[in-house]
């Protein structure tokens, strides 16, 4: 066990790091965090920030050496670079995990061998075998279909949706990336997703499952509980669950899914980290994500991750900033609407900047309330 007043080491800089950091300070650990960018978002809450490129294979060990345990809040640390730390403290979850979760393909593959429900995909390694592959699975596939990056994806970076008029030879270059996967179209009726917390005694508690709405592929809102049938979410969970047994995570992973007509299940990628769908849990639930995340990590009985009342989150971009500083003080003049910002300095379109999270008496409440809010932020000064 990691007690607190022992050291957290925590790869990576972002809003994610910056709450993690949040909570085990909140509990009375250190936190040392390493990114290549000083006054990075986690570095203004830790006690020590170590700027240095993560392929920095010396800082890196001077990093572990630092600190008792060590996780990440960014998934494309380098692999010679966890293993490093890895062989002087422990790491988790796994980098054998990471690698998983963080590679389309092993993670499709991954899925599709251990029985999960995933959409048909097929790999592509250049434009030749994508063009044979849209024309040879056309039939299982079929059209349209999505071509995505294997690696360094997030925020629908590196996809590209292919249907007949599609040049493929464009879309290849679109893609950006040696190697890709190509995947069916699948029409759904709802995204979700599932945050589950296990230890490494194989103790497992989750969250209610969240209800997501995205937005030129990044996050928009999230609300909870979903609204989708007692029977589906049960199933949702125990799928998640099962997943994060099998993939033996210590820490948190959420797993994100579509909900198809009928009731199927079908999921759609996996994330060994806190994630942006499940932010409201800091105000809404009675353990968060990151809370979760650090019991876990340090081997601690995790915590009730419960409900107090039905939230909404929406994500505040970068966008919002055009016209100038945000009108907060208006989106704070409910009493119900909490703000989160994540310490960036240079807003840009589509960059992740802070959340707006608001409880109510049912979800549909909530997403009023914070849409509101967010609404508040740029409307015209008086």
């Amino acid at each position: 066990m990691i007690l607190p007043g022992q050291t957290i080491g925590i790869l990576g800089g972002g809003q994610l790091g910056r709450m993690f950091a949040i909570a085990a300070r909140r509990m009375g650990y250190r936190v040392h965090a390493m990114d290549p960018t000083a006054d990075c978002p986690t570095g203004q809450v830790a006690d020590l920030e170590v700027n240095a490129p993560y392929d920095d294979l010396d800082a890196a060990r001077d990093f572990a050496m630092g600190v008792d345990v060590v996780t990440f809040e960014f998934e494309n640390v380098p692999a010679q670079t966890l293993s490093t730390i890895a062989e002087l403290r422990p790491v988790h979850p796994s980098p054998l995990v990471l690698d998983t979760c963080r590679h389309r393909l092993h993670e499709k593959s991954f899925l599709s061998s251990s029985g999960f429900p995933c959409a048909a995909y097929r790999p592509v390694g250049d434009f030749h075998k994508l063009s044979s592959a849209v024309r040879e699975l056309g039939g299982e596939l079929g059209l349209p279909c999505i071509l995505k990056s294997a690696d360094y994806g997030y925020d629908g970076k590196g996809q590209v949706t292919i249907d007949a008029t599609t040049d493929l030879q464009s879309a290849w270059k679109t893609m950006g990336r040696p190697l890709g996967v190509v995947e069916a179209f699948v029409e759904f009726e709802k995204e979700i997703s599932v945050i589950v917390a296990r230890t490494s005694a194989g103790q497992t508690k989750s969250f209610l499952p969240f209800e997501n709405e995205h937005r030129h592929h990044i996050l928009n809102m999230t609300t909870c509980p979903a609204d989708i049938e007692p029977s589906v979410s049960k199933r949702a969970i125990e799928l998640a669950t099962a997943i994060a047994d099998k993939l033996a995570v210590v820490g948190v992973i959420a797993v994100e899914m579509f909900l198809r007509p009928g009731g199927e299940l079908l999921v759609n990628e996996l994330a060994p980290r806190p994630h942006n769908s499940g932010h409201l849990t800091v105000d809404a639930c009675i353990s968060s994500q990151f809370e979760q995340q650090l019991r876990a990590v340090c081997g601690l009985p995790l915590g009730d991750p419960g409900l107090l009342r039905p939230a909404a989150m929406a994500n505040l971009l970068g966008d919002l900033w055009c016209d100038g500083m945000p009108h907060w003080e208006e989106a704070l003049a409910d009493p119900e609407v909490k703000l989160h910002l994540y310490g960036k300095e240079k807003p840009m379109p589509g960059r992740k900047m802070g959340h707006l999270t608001a409880m109510a008496d049912s979800p549909a409440a909530a997403r009023r309330l914070v849409l509101a809010a967010r609404a508040s932020l740029a409307r015209p000064s008086p």
